[in-house]
């Protein structure tokens, strides 16, 4: 079935060299064997943080003692996807700039951000999503909804408002895709976060492709 498909990796690699959202951790990729260096085998050992490139946030990120990473809905990462164009002059993101929803179940964002992949630093100048368009994207169903930088909202918004929507109505937020490659229209996605138990549970990184019969 896939070689009737185009495949698209939206995933942003995870390198000592992909931005990084101020105050998060930083990245360390290191060998611990080498079979250049005599070892029987190569193993690697990886540190970052759980935010990092291309990644969902859970609900227990901002709803203290909600769902974990680890408990999500797979069904919600997986199925038909309406990828949005919104223009480069807009910053922030409202209902109106949706188009016509109806029947749609997952949203992507695609916006000026798409070009802040060229650059190594961070950006705080990102496009978001106000208030209001979360909220209205929750009354409209949306299981997932995500955006093409390192975050869905304001930078230093101050009250979280946008994630605190989103996901106090279950609603997968992912953050950080590439959508450079990619047009506006209707996709299948596949997003697939970490499993794994611990920690807060906040959220993972999350290998993610879209597929266009």
């Amino acid at each position: 079935m896939l070689n009737k498909m185009k495949l698209f990796d939206v995933t942003v690699p995870i390198s000592e060299r992909v931005p990084i959202y101020k105050g998060d951790p930083g990245v360390k990729l290191e060998s611990i064997k080498r079979m250049a260096g005599g070892d029987s085998a190569n193993q690697s050992n990886l540190t970052f943080g759980a935010h990092t490139g291309t990644h969902v946030d859970a609900p227990n990120h901002f709803v203290d003692g909600a769902r974990r990473v680890d408990e999500l809905d797979l069904e919600k990462l997986l199925g038909m996807c309406r990828v949005v164009r919104v223009s480069d002059d807009v910053d922030v993101i409202e209902p109106e700039h949706f188009g016509v929803i109806s029947g749609v179940e997952r949203i992507i964002f695609k916006t000026k951000n798409s070009a802040f992949w060229n650059e190594r630093d961070f950006r705080t100048d990102l496009a978001y999503l106000s208030p209001v368009a979360a909220q209205t994207l929750v009354r409209h169903g949306i299981k997932l909804v995500g955006i093409d930088y390192f975050s869905i909202e304001k930078y230093h918004s101050g009250d979280h408002a946008v994630h605190i929507a989103l996901l106090k109505s279950e609603v997968v937020i992912l953050e950080g895709l590439d959508l450079r490659e990619v047009e506006p229209g209707d996709y299948e996605i596949i997003c697939l976060p970490l499993k794994y138990v611990g920690g807060e549970g906040d959220g993972s990184p999350a290998r993610t492709i879209l597929l266009q019969r």
